[in-house]
């Protein structure tokens, strides 16, 4: 059967997931019995589209290279424009929605109305927004399963690295005693520069030139991305309902250069990092710069990788590497999702 979707955002990583659907298109088809079929798609700002019978991708992207929005898309029978995100969700043939919208963090906005929205219409939704798992894990949970549809988020965490699948899956009957990670390329690749003799302020605009950090690069530096990252697998690796008021938060702008060379004194280096461990009374949770051991395999781990270490009562740690954004990395993340979707309905 043929997999239809609704995307709902459709800037770089919607465009990034469209091209690799483009691009293996036969090899999912031949060599893995997968077809999906983009029908809708909805953003605020490009317009949107909707054809029952599946939307023309090289044309859907022609028109994005053209104007930069859809309206160059060509009209034919059946095609609908205009629909608005929600309409889209609620009015198409879609099985499952795609939710790539620009989310508030604080809120989780408006990303957790359309996955309530998707779940009361009995459509699944992939997304990579953090806002919604990191805030409103339990509720929208228990909405999916009320209603017999899947909800599946992998590139929350790491992009299309596994992040959440490696413990949910392969790491399975293991218990698993504390999570630390590096969950943040921009500050990794600060801190590797400015252990190379760079002061905090030369560190972050060089980031903001190479495009890993933004011209407002609070949520980065003061540990606000990491801490989501962290709420999301405490909830979902762990089980442990985490809020952010439970979880300790400090960033790496107060870093000095003389505290940067005390730690290379110490053979160790400096990384901010994501920890939650079992205690006695529960749950353990921060966000802050520690100086590691140069063995340790997080300490390794340069430029803006990410990197997570599961600590297993059975096979001990694991760490897992890999890139913790970008475009492909993190429409990956989507297909990865929606193929373990068709799996499970084999």
């Amino acid at each position: 059967m043929t997999h239809k979707l609704a995307l709902i955002g459709f800037g770089g990583v919607g465009q990034g997931f469209v091209n690799i659907l483009r691009e293996k298109f036969v090899e999912l088809h031949v060599k893995h019995q997968l077809s999906f079929q983009v029908v809708s798609i909805s953003d605020l700002y490009k317009g949107s589209l909707h054809h029952p019978d599946g939307l023309d991708l090289d044309l859907v992207m022609a028109s994005i290279r053209e104007t930069g929005t859809l309206e160059h898309y060509p009209d034919q029978p059946d095609l609908v424009r205009g629909l608005s995100s929600l309409e889209t969700i609620e009015q198409t043939n879609a099985h499952s929605i795609v939710e790539m919208t620009f989310t508030d963090v604080l809120t989780g906005q408006p990303a957790i109305d359309h996955c309530i929205r998707a779940f009361a219409n009995k459509r699944n939704v992939v997304m990579t927004n953090k806002g919604p798992v990191a805030l409103a894990y339990e509720t929208l949970s228990k909405q999916a399963r009320e209603n017999g549809v899947r909800w599946l988020f992998e590139g929350a965490v790491m992009s299309g690295t596994p992040a959440l699948r490696l413990p949910q899956t392969t790491l399975v009957g293991n218990e698993i005693t504390e999570i630390k990670g590096i969950l943040n390329g921009t500050t990794n690749y600060m801190l590797m520069r400015m252990e190379d003799g760079l002061d905090y302020e030369t560190a972050l605009e060089e980031a903001q030139k190479l495009g890993y950090a933004e011209a407002d690069p609070t949520a980065d530096v003061e540990g606000f991305d990491v801490m989501y990252k962290v709420l999301i697998l405490a909830n979902v690796v762990l089980g442990f309902p985490l809020k952010p008021a439970d979880v300790h938060r400090e960033g790496i702008s107060s870093l000095t250069p003389t505290q940067i060379e005390e730690a290379k004194a110490e053979q160790k280096r400096w990384k901010l990092i994501g920890s939650i461990q079992k205690t006695g009374e529960g749950v353990k949770a921060s966000v802050r710069p520690e100086k590691l051991a140069l063995d340790d395999p997080l300490a390794g781990v340069s430029g803006a990788m990410n990197a997570i270490t599961y600590s297993c009562d059975l096979s001990g740690p694991i760490t897992l590497v890999g890139a913790g954004a970008g475009i492909k990395e993190t429409g990956f993340a989507v297909l990865i999702d929606l193929i373990q979707i068709e799996r499970d309905y084999l």
